[in-house]
């Protein structure tokens, strides 16, 4: 299953989902390994937009408030999906055993693969800054060289997700699964939420 998961594929990937703006959704991802790819890179794409919508200045503040709940949201399941591929991936690894001297990779496939994600919106959106008619020379220029910037720092980031998952199915290498554990979203963790449901305490009485 592994080798059908690599950066360039991923890349690719991420680049023709970007490049169909016609499509109302995203294209159907296979089952498996791909399905997280997919997710993932959709709550990227959705937070992205949110991103930009809640940086406006001429509307109301509710508006900017309802960009908010749904980056937190996006976010979330973002987030969910790395940890769901990183699963899947290790999953695939399981008839694998570490080497004992084996290093263990601090950053896990799937935050690699959601790096790749948004590199690619980066690039796509980078791109076309430098395509644009009403900007000026010095800012097509500038944003020429960024994007070469971005593209440099993808290939490497497909290299370093291709050796670790080389290294993995060879036991050179292995990496765990890490929970991100968004207490803000979470009504039991975060004092503004469970502070307004827990019960006034009762006055103490004078003696």
């Amino acid at each position: 299953m592994l080798r059908d998961l690599d950066g360039n594929s991923i890349a690719r990937f991420h680049d023709q989902v970007l490049q169909s703006p016609s499509r109302n959704r995203f294209v159907d991802a296979a089952a498996g390994l791909w399905r997280w790819v997919e997710a993932n890179h959709r709550f990227n794409t959705l937070l992205w937009g949110e991103e930009d919508k809640a940086r406006r200045t001429d509307v109301d503040a509710a508006e900017i408030a309802a960009s908010k709940r749904l980056i937190d949201q996006y976010n979330q399941k973002r987030n969910d999906a790395i940890e769901a591929l990183d699963e899947a991936i290790l999953a695939e690894l399981q008839h694998v055993t570490p080497a004992e001297d084996a290093r263990l990779n601090s950053e896990t496939a799937g935050a690699m693969i959601d790096r790749l994600s948004i590199l690619s919106l980066k690039i796509f959106h980078m791109r076309e800054q430098t395509e644009r008619t009403d900007a000026s020379p010095e800012h097509i220029e500038t944003c020429r060289n960024k994007l070469e910037r971005l593209q440099l720092q993808r290939r490497d980031l497909i290299s370093c997700l291709d050796q670790l998952l080389r290294e993995a199915e060879a036991g050179r290498a292995y990496f765990k699964v890490y929970r991100q554990f968004k207490m803000y979203n979470d009504p039991t963790l975060n004092p503004y939420l469970y502070a307004r449901r827990s019960p006034p305490q009762a006055g103490r009485m004078l003696s």
